[in-house]
């Protein structure tokens, strides 16, 4: 057989070079792309993402693709868990877990999420009804309840109210012990397949009696009014153990106890966060359910806030700075105020031949060459000479400049910090530094102190004497300063409170804190602007808060006067401006990732009462 050779292998750089996008693919991917913000825009989110994933896999280079792609899971996440806290709220646990548990296969480790998922779990735990600290409790002394036999009956009685009870409770196996407030009138009653409670009840409203079980088949029946409830109804104790809540919650709660629900307060005790009640089987269940919805249903809230801070400084010097004095002298006198004042030095240079004693003029320039005079000011720029003779004068213009100067800086923050707080509770933010200003001192008033042999003084220790001095002790006065730190820079302090509609009203405190520039007696001013005011937006939506501005803006003009003001001459004179600009904004963002209640309003019903005339 002929040798056949094996194909060479391909470098590894070849192999893992990705294949080139095709046209055809970038156009598809541009169209889904297009659809695919259309869908995002009508909150579609989920179908947004699925173009934008398919956009990403036709054209892995554009990166714009996967990016909406992230933006749009994010939105069907925060859609799904407001769906699954909506369905919480209205006891819906089938569509809340649907929900998380497909927000759970769009984001995986989505931290809030997970957040959700345990308080499903605490839902379900939480099962039935029950009180409120605990699923199942050990009781003493539990309440006794009937054990009626099962099943249905049918009574077509006509006799007087006590025979008729005694007939009815021993049909389902209970014995009735009638108490003498129960009249002996003559009843009809003619009802078919009814239940014991069913019976008793129909009873009870027929013959205006209620039963109190003995034990699990006995009964007494007495006539229902208020004496003989307050006597014969049986209560129950009961510790409700509320963890958490302050000094003030526990009032409201026991008011809410007491005036709403009847409810015997037994002991208030905040220090072990507890209260015992005592009330009826069916008040304290009723007071557990209340209680619970209260504040298992409290509404939280994640706030959004973005401060963006920008700040831009101009300096700019520019143009032509002309002499702004001119000054006139005698030259003769001038001179001869040079020669005087330097008399060793013109010495020096008729002795060395360098000029003759009567060239004034060149023993002038010589000195004012060696930058050893003294007193000739007037000469040391340059001067303009008419006239001739003792008469002749000198004009000394002063300095001239020309500046081309230009400095400008920026800078840009972003602080985005995000607060999870619940319905009604107070959020802090505060944003810059604390500077510490003195308050007051303390001294020691003598600038000597005794010497106290091993205390102020050293003894037989070099320790305390280095010790001694750390501390100023026997060198001098020794000054201990009291620094109090203040907050500089922002303070923010938001309150949401989530309304039935699904909106959140916002509550907001600011103030901003900032050294003044000046001081008083050492201690330097602060400077403060505050904000309160109270906004109600829908969740998702950001609304701008704060948006303060800080413009100021110097120049200075230096020139001849008159001729600086023309137009035109103007620009070539001095020009010094600055330009200082700063703004803060802080924007807020809310929302709801659990909600209390369903949104809309509770149906109501009216009563209409009205006067029947004849």
């Amino acid at each position: 057989m002929p040798a056949t050779t094996a194909p060479s292998a391909k470098p590894a750089s070849e192999a893992a070079q990705p294949k080139p996008v095709r046209n055809s693919d970038r156009r598809r991917a541009a169209k889904l792309y297009i659809a695919s913000s259309k869908l995002y825009e009508k909150a579609e989110f989920e179908e947004a993402l699925r173009g934008y994933e398919q956009a990403a896999k036709l054209d892995p280079e554009n990166r714009d693709y996967p990016l909406a792609a992230n933006v749009a899971r994010s939105h069907a996440v925060t859609a799904l868990i407001q769906a699954a806290a909506k369905a919480r709220s209205r006891l819906d646990e089938t569509a809340a877990r649907a929900a998380l548990a497909r927000a759970l296969e769009l984001d995986p480790e989505n931290s809030q999420l997970q957040a959700h998922l345990i308080e499903l779990g605490d839902d379900a735990l939480r099962g039935q009804a029950r009180p409120l600290y605990e699923a199942r409790v050990d009781t003493e002394g539990a309440a006794v309840q009937l054990a009626p036999a099962t099943g249905v009956h049918s009574f077509h009685l006509r006799s007087d109210q006590r025979q008729m009870i005694q007939q009815v409770f021993k049909a389902y196996g209970i014995e009735a012990t009638v108490d003498e407030s129960v009249r002996a009138t003559s009843t009809r009653l003619d009802v078919d397949n009814v239940s014991f409670a069913r019976a008793a009840g129909i009873l009870g409203m027929l013959t205006q009696s209620f039963y109190v079980a003995l034990d699990a088949h006995r009964a007494l029946v007495v006539r229902d009014n208020r004496e003989n409830r307050t006597q014969y109804t049986r209560e129950e104790y009961e510790t409700i153990y509320l963890s958490g809540l302050s000094k003030e919650d526990l009032t409201d709660v026991s008011n809410l106890a007491k005036q709403l629900f009847e409810v015997h307060m037994e002991a208030v005790e905040p220090g072990s966060e507890t209260i015992t009640v005592r009330a009826p089987h069916r008040t304290l269940e009723a007071f557990n359910a209340t209680l619970s919805g209260l504040l298992d249903g409290r509404s939280q809230v994640i706030l959004d806030v973005k401060i963006i801070q920008l700040a831009h400084n101009s300096t700019r010097n520019t143009g032509l700075k002309p002499p702004q004095n001119v000054s006139a002298f005698n030259v003769y006198t001038e001179e001869q105020s040079i020669l005087n004042a330097n008399q060793a030095l013109v010495q020096q240079i008729i002795s060395s031949g360098l000029a003759s004693a009567g060239d004034t003029l060149k023993i002038i320039g010589i000195l004012l060459a060696s930058g050893q005079v003294s007193g000739a000011s007037m000469l040391t720029n340059g001067v303009a000479i008419f006239g001739g003779g003792l008469t002749a004068s000198a004009l000394a213009p002063g300095s001239l400049s020309m500046n081309f100067n230009l400095n400008s800086s920026e800078s840009r923050e972003l602080d985005e910090i995000r607060l999870r707080v619940g319905d009604g509770e107070d959020a802090s933010l505060k944003s810059g530094t604390k500077y510490p200003i003195q308050t007051a001192s303390y001294s020691s008033l003598g600038t000597s102190l005794p010497s106290i042999a091993g205390l102020t003084g050293a003894g037989n220790s070099s320790t305390l004497a280095s010790l001694a001095a750390s501390y100023g002790i026997g060198s001098g006065v020794s000054n201990f300063p009291q620094v109090q730190y203040e907050d500089l820079g922002l303070t923010l302090k938001a309150t949401p409170r989530v309304l039935r509609g699904g909106e959140v009203a916002l509550k907001i405190d600011m103030k901003i804190d900032a050294l003044a520039g000046s001081s008083i007696n050492g201690n330097p001013i602060l400077s403060n602007r505050a904000f309160s005011g109270v906004v109600t937006i829908k969740q998702g939506e950001t609304v701008e808060v704060v948006n303060e501005v800080d413009e100021n803006e110097s120049r200075a003009l230096s020139g001849v006067p008159g001729l600086s003001e023309i137009p035109g001459l103007n620009n070539l004179a001095g020009n010094d401006a600055q330009k200082n600009f700063a703004t803060l904004l802080v924007l807020f963002t809310p929302h709801v990732v659990r909600g209390a209640q369903a949104a809309g309003h509770s149906p109501m019903m009216r009563i209409e009462r009205g006067e029947s005339r004849h």
